[in-house]
């Protein structure tokens, strides 16, 4: 036997969606008008399937579905030059919008896509076979960046991530190291942009650029070092 799973995902209004995912680079296969709006999308190995519903609000869906990949850094670096292309910038914050590409405490490397429906796409590529996450870890820094980091990408709960990163940013009797630190900010600056707060993204973005970090700190945090050149475009 052989199985394939299909998502079928809301929205509130078809071509709003299958332009979106045009822009992407998938190709629609088949739409839809009557008796009930419809439409399929594919790309690769990815199909996705799209109806309409009168009374949608896709800034309160919670629709998500996984993508696996073995080339998450090609569909990401192909996916920001076509929304640049289209949209004269890259969208990070409100509906669509792109998230960062980063390693995750569960054994993946993802970026997350949210379309125009509300829909969101955890697009990841395994990096180990433990899918688990992994325990916070205790040091104060490192349990706020791997707490706020959950919350920032996985619950999609922008809020929460700069609650906690304010709070250990407050702390007096301790310092973070500057890795810890531009990890810190970068976060920040991404969440308060998600959030439409500019003054604290500039600020954060600002203190970040400013750290000083030795080659060897500079290639363990590869992955924010590109974040913060996106953010300050």
């Amino acid at each position: 036997m052989r199985e394939t799973t299909i998502p079928i995902l809301p929205c509130r209004t078809i071509q709003q969606v299958v332009d979106f995912y045009t822009v992407l680079g998938f190709v629609v296969t088949f739409q839809q008008k009557s008796p009930n709006p419809y439409a399929v999308v594919e790309l690769g190995g990815i199909q996705l399937h799209f109806f309409a519903l009168k009374g949608y609000e896709p800034a309160e869906s919670y629709s998500t579905c996984l993508v696996r990949t073995d080339d998450v850094n090609g569909l990401h670096k192909a996916f920001r030059a076509r929304l640049k292309a289209a949209y004269g910038k890259v969208p990070t914050r409100g509906l669509p919008r792109i998230g960062p590409l980063k390693d995750t405490s569960f054994g993946t490397r993802q970026f997350l896509v949210t379309d125009p429906g509300g829909n969101c796409l955890r697009i990841g590529q395994p990096t180990s076979q433990d899918q688990r996450h992994r325990p916070a870890p205790t040091e104060p820094f490192a349990r706020a960046l791997h707490h706020a980091t959950l919350f920032a990408d996985s619950k999609d709960d922008p809020k929460g991530a700069a609650k906690i990163i304010d709070r250990a940013l407050r702390m007096e009797d301790e310092q973070p190291t500057p890795v810890q630190l531009l990890r810190l900010l970068v976060l920040r600056a991404d969440v308060a942009g998600r959030l439409g707060d500019e003054s604290t993204e500039k600020a954060a973005l600002s203190r970040a650029v400013a750290i000083q970090l030795t080659d060897q700190e500079r290639e363990s945090v590869r992955d924010d070092l590109r974040r913060l050149g996106e953010l300050r475009a």
